[in-house]
């Protein structure tokens, strides 16, 4: 691929209208095409539940209709990109995570009544799930940096706080959903803290591949796929981001470059988590250029 110029922009829009599921199609529209953020909301809204959650396999590795947190922050990160966390409709999900959170007023990973719908093998099924920071960051960092105030929010952020400061070995997506959390939580100055030790700790523990011509001698974290590297990028998703700090320059523009050059001969970016059911696959790519993407913009890699 020649950069992230039109071409390759047209590109991603035809893979987009080929494959994509009409959310996916109507974020492309509303990022890249001046489309309304009412027709992404009204996209998102059939995803929806009365619990005030989301479910429906909106996030494609777990299916069937209940709600669950995975989707719903996965719903708040749509909203978040079409400045759409505020009103009653953030209060009715925050509801949603005060109810399904755990005696920590924390959220797991994956609430019970996902049971008997298909899940990935790598998500297992407890009928006593802990909390964990890695459901749980996003959600704080996002709804802190939308200025959200709710009485789920005091416990939870006390919660992500102690798990970022009881990290001492971890893997790349929980580091990411701490990054998440620094990046929107008010204490600025604990999160800068917070944030540079977290930072040595991925280059120490080689959580990120600093160079991606030699990405064989980086193994990714236990239970990945064989593929399943992590790139600067992929902790530094904006330039604003806390993590952008851990990369020099240099590193940084090496692993845009690998970004740019990993868009497929049909327009879209791959997965390089493990493939356990067709649907699934197909409907992450689509998710997963629309991410690369909007990456490569917020670096200047790609017109508006």
């Amino acid at each position: 691929m020649a950069g992230t110029g039109a071409h390759s922009l047209a590109r991603a829009e035809r893979f987009i209208w080929l494959t994509a599921r009409v959310l996916e199609q109507r974020r492309f529209a509303h990022l890249f095409l001046e489309g309304s953020a009412d027709s992404v909301e009204t996209a998102l809204a059939a995803y929806r539940n009365e619990d005030g959650g989301y479910g429906h396999a909106l996030e494609p590795d777990l299916r069937g209709p209940v709600s669950q947190p995975l989707h719903t922050a996965h719903a708040l990160s749509v909203l978040d990109s079409i400045g759409g966390c505020g009103g009653q409709r953030v209060e009715r999900i925050c509801r949603y995570l005060t109810d399904v959170s755990t005696k920590e007023g924390a959220l797991p990973a994956l609430h019970p009544s996902q049971r008997g719908y298909p899940t990935a093998p790598f998500i297992p099924v407890v009928d006593d799930p802990p909390a964990e920071l890695l459901a749980t960051g996003p959600v704080v960092g996002l709804l802190h940096r939308n200025q959200v105030w709710h009485a789920w929010l005091f416990r939870a952020t006390d919660f992500c706080w102690a798990a970022v400061d009881a990290l001492e070995r971890s893997h790349p997506y929980e580091i990411e959903a701490a990054v998440a959390f620094l990046d929107g939580v008010p204490d600025r100055a604990r999160a800068e803290a917070a944030a540079d030790r977290l930072g040595q700790l991925v280059r120490e523990q080689r959580l990120v591949v600093l160079d991606p011509r030699r990405r064989q001698e980086y193994p990714p974290a236990a239970g990945y796929a064989p593929a399943e590297h992590h790139f600067p990028y992929d902790y530094a998703r904006t330039p604003g981001s806390l993590a952008r700090r851990w990369f020099s320059d240099s590193e940084l523009e090496r692993s845009l470059d690998h970004l740019a050059a990993e868009q497929q001969e049909d327009g879209g970016w791959p997965v390089n988590w493990r493939r356990w059911a067709p649907g699934t696959a197909l409907e992450g790519r689509p998710i997963v250029t629309l991410t690369a993407l909007r990456t490569l913009r917020a670096y200047g890699r790609s017109p508006r």
